[in-house]
């Protein structure tokens, strides 16, 4: 019969008692930082689902924080009509009518890549924060951190461009393909979520935020202005169109132009899906990496 412990003993005496009871420190890793094949699918969606709700009542606190999806189609709309669409628009034949017809599809092509680089700006805010030492503790995927900072943001941009048509039609713009119109909302959205990866390896990689946001300055400036979005490539240098000819924004502002105003369409839309295909094949796997790897 095994020993059993009288009633009276201490607690050490009761222990030496029953060898059948140990105590041992808890070894158990938090569920997190068990791989995601682990979760299932379900699990996985219904985490992203959280996080996004999460993300949208960080932006109801933070109502600033959609000035710039606000404010930035209504600024530039107005500023490249009327201060660049005179003699713009003459050049290309139409004047200032003729120039709001050809910057606005540019401009939705110029919302997907601007506003993409608030996703990484938002992702190194929530690792200097703290808050993603908060979600490894938690058992959820790892990517649906990402996931969901990737779709909060799609929506982001989805509210600027609605705002941006919106000022487009008050300043003249003519939407005759309703059709062609979402189409190429949908182009900037898949364009616009390839690029996202990149920033989000920024946001991973870099130490703060004001970091992010130069750097995502030195690769944005060039890329807009270095294309078709404002203004037609026929005047400008050699060398300077041989960059546009490859520049996605280039192929993406073009094709959303024919989407919405009319010509061709199918070699921008095919150069532009081939662009954020690959864009997407190598920024993702790296931009996962780091964010797991990240101490």
């Amino acid at each position: 019969m095994s020993a059993r412990p009288s009633p009276t003993a201490t607690p050490p005496e009761a222990l030496r008692a029953a060898p059948s009871i140990t105590t041992a420190p808890a070894t158990t890793a938090p569920v997190s930082a068990a791989p995601d094949a682990r979760i299932s699918l379900r699990a996985h969606v219904r985490h992203t689902g959280a996080l996004v709700r999460r993300n949208l009542l960080w932006i109801r606190q933070d109502p600033e924080s959609m000035f710039d999806a606000l404010l930035m189609p209504i600024v530039f709309t107005l500023l490249f009509v009327y201060v660049f669409g005179g003699s713009i628009g003459q050049a290309l034949g139409g004047g200032q009518d003729g120039y709001v017809q050809y910057v606005i599809p540019g401009m939705i092509a110029m919302m997907s890549m601007t506003l993409s680089q608030g996703v990484g700006t938002g992702f190194s805010q929530d690792f200097n924060s703290g808050v993603m030492d908060r979600f490894r503790s938690l058992p959820i995927g790892r990517g649906s951190v990402l996931f969901a900072k990737i779709a909060v943001e799609m929506a982001r941009m989805l509210f600027a461009t609605t705002v941006l048509m919106i000022v487009a039609v008050l300043v003249g713009f003519d939407i005759n393909h309703w059709a062609g119109l979402f189409a190429a909302v949908g182009l900037s959205a898949v364009f616009a979520s390839s690029i996202m990866w990149v920033f989000l390896t920024l946001g991973v990689v870099l130490k703060n935020a004001q970091s992010v946001q130069a750097m995502g300055f030195m690769v944005l400036f060039p890329l807009q202005f270095g294309s078709s979005i404002f203004a037609p490539t026929q005047s400008m240098p050699g060398w300077l169109q041989s960059f546009t000819d490859y520049n996605p924004l280039s192929t993406l502002a073009d094709a959303a132009r024919g989407l919405m105003v009319g010509g061709p369409v199918a070699h921008d839309l095919w150069i532009t899906l081939g662009w954020a295909a690959v864009i997407t094949a190598v920024m993702a796997p790296i931009a996962i990496h780091k964010f797991r790897t990240k101490s």
